[in-house]
This record gives C-alpha cells, structure tokens and sequence, in this order.
C-alpha cells in the first residue's frame, strides 16, 4: 500500500490508472471476485506492468477495519518517464483507502427522480466500459447535478444514445423484460450491472443491451440505478414522467433472497 503520492505518479498527472470502489459489508469486501476481475481487464488494456494479484487482495482485506465501510483500490501505471511516453515508468503503483459507507436506504425504498444531463459523454471504444482515473465528465455532471432538483442525471454520449447515470448503470423494463445500455462506445460496465445480468443468466433470462435514444423512455413501465455501493435504487420519474417501483422490488427481493 502506497502512503503518498509522488510527483512524477503518471495518475497524478496524467490521469493514467485505474480504480475500484467497494462496499465492506459484515467485515467481507462485497462482490470482490468482479472488482479483481474489473483492475485486470483495465490493466491489461491499458498496457500497466505485472502486478501480483494475490498481494493486492491481501492489501484490500487488510484495509477493512469495520463491519461496514467503503474500500478504494486506485492503480497507478507507476512513476516516471517524461511527458505522455511510458518509457522509463516504474511498476504499477497501488494506493487503498478507506471511508464511511454512505445510507442509501431512504433511495433504496422510495426511489429517486431523474432528469437529463446536458453534457453528453464523449465517444472513445477503447476506453468505453473501463473505470479509469480520466473522470472530469463526472466532475462536471456531479457540478451540473447541484444546479438542478433532481437526484441524479441520465447521460446521454455524443450520438445522442443513453449511456449511463452520473455515476451509476442504469436499466429499464418494458412489457415484461429488462434493457440496459450497451456500453461499447463510452461509460463504466460496473460491477453491480455485471452482478445484475450473472444473476439473471443464472435463472435462464437475458436483459437486453440496447442502444436506446430519449424517444424509446415513452414506454418504459420501470427503471433502476445501481453501483456496488448503493445497489439498486428505483427511479420514480424522469424528466417528470412517473415510473411505477413494482418490478424493481421485486427485482431487489429476487437479488437479496
């Protein structure tokens, strides 16, 4: 585990890592076989030196001290090397934090409302899916965010295509079965929505990847929020259009039974 942070850390000035956020629930890192898997598949696409896999899980159990908390894993590429070239960087640094855990029952419950994000995600594949440390759009959605009523934004990418939620997975139900965005042209495939899709796989279902523009909501019946944190939040409208909570909770029973 990384005390500080160096000046030449390619995260620090580049945005050049990797990160994962994780709920400690009854003293155990929830969903930690999707986390991992999340750090590798990033590491490996962006190109990051070896890291020992085992010691890092060592490092994150140790970092839990409460029965409840919130675990942070960033990856750094690692130190050095002179502008954007990767030539002359250091091994993969890592860093773990901890926090409170955030409340989430009262969204859980009641549901949250919606409204669109003005700012639209920029389209780049080969980032698309990754939880990168290249996270100003959030930044700037989180500031859009405080300057409206609502309690999250949806994000649209700059085809006009719905993505995501500031910073959460989103998915719909219509006339018995559930969508989600596909995530291949921008926006994070979160552990909670790979969790969600496994879980229905399990029980022979399929939810939908779709690409979905603003029109297709005239006729969803339902929709959630989900992240490994706050699990799956109903939404009860957007842009004012009232959604009914049934087959979420139903959903959030199916998932916790």
């Amino acid at each position: 585990m990384q005390a500080a942070i160096h000046t030449q850390d390619r995260s620090f000035n580049y945005g050049d890592g990797l990160f994962t956020t994780m709920q400690v629930r009854g003293g155990k890192i929830q969903l930690w076989p999707l986390h991992l898997q999340r750090l590798q598949l990033g590491a490996t696409t962006l190109g990051f030196g070896d890291i020992d896999w085992f010691a890092l899980q060592r490092q994150a159990e140790a970092a839990v001290t409460l029965t409840q908390q919130v675990i942070k894993i960033l990856i750094s590429r690692g130190e050095g090397g002179r502008g954007y070239a990767c030539q002359d960087v250091s091994q993969p640094r890592i860093y773990i934090s901890s926090s409170a855990m955030p409340d989430y029952t009262m969204a859980q419950r009641l549901g949250v409302q919606l409204s669109t994000a003005r700012l639209q995600l920029g389209i780049q594949p080969l980032l698309a899916g990754l939880k990168h440390n290249n996270r100003l759009e959030q930044v700037l959605l989180k500031q859009e965010l405080a300057q409206t009523d609502a309690d999250d934004l949806l994000v649209l990418d700059q085809q006009g295509f719905i993505t995501e939620a500031t910073a959460a997975n989103v998915f719909f139900y219509r006339s018995g079965n559930w969508y989600t965005p596909e995530l291949t042209r921008a926006g994070v495939n979160g552990v909670m929505r790979q969790h969600i899709m496994q879980q229905h796989r399990k029980q022979l279902l399929d939810i939908a990847e779709v690409s979905w523009r603003l029109n297709e909501l005239a006729n969803v019946e339902a929709m959630f929020i989900c992240n490994a944190l706050m699990g799956i939040v109903p939404v009860k409208s957007i842009n004012n259009l009232e959604l009914t909570l049934l087959p979420v909770q139903q959903l959030q029973q199916k998932l916790n039974a």
